[in-house]
């Protein structure tokens, strides 16, 4: 289904991925607390009636390094871009988020993640969401959920968060915004899913945490919505798909979360399959057509899933051992996967049948913008000579906290203030 384009190697184990909503951009964030920007070739045709060309043709020109920098001390656990692209927010296991500019990388703002309420001890960031230009989402390690009002955040006092929930037991590892009612006025989403241990949860802008499903004995690691399928019965043909640790590919009719209705064994073995550690759509104009599914697999494969058939229908391989922790699609259409100390870009397979397409390795020219891997962005001389350290995540965050370098200090500061 997908052929190569190049295949990008990192200094140290990607932690996270993001893709910019509008331009050929992403950002990748690192075990050693860098993160590194990248423009990829610019879509190949501004025709919008001919979109498969736009997804499929463009395997062309060199992706070019925008900029990197040292931007935490110890890993970046996670990436998000602001909703119009503008900004990215990034946050490491110092007990930091930034945010920066996405087309230089300076940063402009910090905020300090708040400890665990429980234990008055450091609580590392999971994931940073951005839901609406208003809202920023920042999961923890110790299952909390933080919410943050991006317009009320005064540079003369130290930002806290606007509400703080508990939609589960255990981490959070996977957050998926839902669609707008037809009733909205601001087009943004108000409600998302998160998953979290062994339970799904629905929680709401407004009124906090509305439900948690019944323990469903078995890891949920990723979550997707998908929207557009066949109405039948009951069925509105919105769905949200869940990753478990056992290779099952679970589906979840919207509105009705206390449990389930449909399983697709993704991959089985033994005592269960591999985890499925990262799903994405694939666009309405790439694939073979119809609703299919991406899923990154715990021992570096790729395989596609496609919905009402429910049948995996195509199987490839981005690292030989490491799990495929990010998976998405630039504006272009193309795939880019990541995993291990290499992230992969594909565009579509468009051979004759019979023709081997060669997808090639592509340039990589590096740029950097008023950065380098030693000096944060923001003008912050970081100490180079700190070990990068390895860790996995998902599902092997539990075992990889003590890999993680470095710890939340509480330290609040914005640029031009001491």
């Amino acid at each position: 289904m997908f052929d190569t384009i190049c295949t990008l190697p990192l200094a140290s184990d990607l932690f996270t991925q993001a893709i910019h909503p509008t331009e050929p951009i992403v950002s990748v964030g690192l075990a050693g607390g860098h993160v590194h920007t990248f423009r990829l070739p610019p879509v190949a045709s501004d025709d919008s009636s001919d979109k498969h060309a736009t997804a499929s043709e463009n395997c062309h020109g060199q992706i070019e390094t925008a900029w990197r920098t040292r931007r935490h001390k110890g890993s970046c656990r996670s990436l998000s871009f602001g909703i119009d692209g503008g900004q990215l927010f990034s946050a490491g296991i110092d007990g930091l988020v930034k945010a920066a500019d996405t087309a230089t990388g300076q940063v402009f703002a910090k905020i300090a993640v708040p400890l665990d309420s429980s234990k008055g001890t450091p609580d590392p960031p999971a994931l940073l969401h951005c839901l609406s230009p208003q809202t920023l989402l920042l999961a923890t390690d110790s299952s909390a959920l933080h919410l943050y009002d991006l317009r009320t955040t005064n540079p003369m006092l130290a930002p806290k968060p606007s509400q703080t929930h508990h939609p589960h037991d255990d981490y959070i590892s996977s957050l998926t915004p839902l669609p707008p009612s037809t009733t909205s006025t601001s087009g943004f989403s108000k409600q998302w899913i998160s998953t979290g241990g062994t339970t799904l949860a629905i929680t709401d802008l407004r009124r906090g945490v509305l439900v948690r499903s019944e323990d469903q004995e078995e890891e949920l690691l990723s979550s997707v919505f998908v929207d557009g399928l066949p109405a039948r019965g009951g069925s509105k043909g919105e769905k949200v798909l869940v990753g478990g640790g056992t290779g099952v590919l679970t589906l979840w009719e919207r509105g009705v979360w206390d449990d389930q209705d449909e399983r697709i064994i993704v991959d089985q073995g033994t005592g269960g399959g591999e985890s499925l550690d990262s799903l994405a759509l694939l666009p309405e104009d790439v694939g073979p057509g119809g609703k299919v599914i991406a899923v990154g697999m715990g021992d570096g494969r790729l395989k596609f899933v496609k919905l009402g058939a429910n049948k995996v229908i195509a199987d490839l391989r981005h690292d030989e051992t490491e799990a495929v922790v990010a998976l998405g699609f630039d504006v272009a259409g193309r795939m880019i996967s990541g995993g291990g100390q290499i992230i992969k870009v594909w565009h579509e397979k468009i051979s004759e049948e019979g023709e081997e397409v060669d997808g090639g390795d592509g340039g990589v020219s590096k740029r950097p913008i008023g950065s380098s891997d030693e000096e944060d962005s923001d003008g912050e001389d970081e100490d180079s000579s700190e070990e990068e350290q390895s860790g996995k995540r998902r599902k092997r965050r539990k075992r990889s906290k003590g890999k993680d370098k470095g710890t939340g200090k509480g330290v609040i500061a914005f640029k031009g203030l001491d």
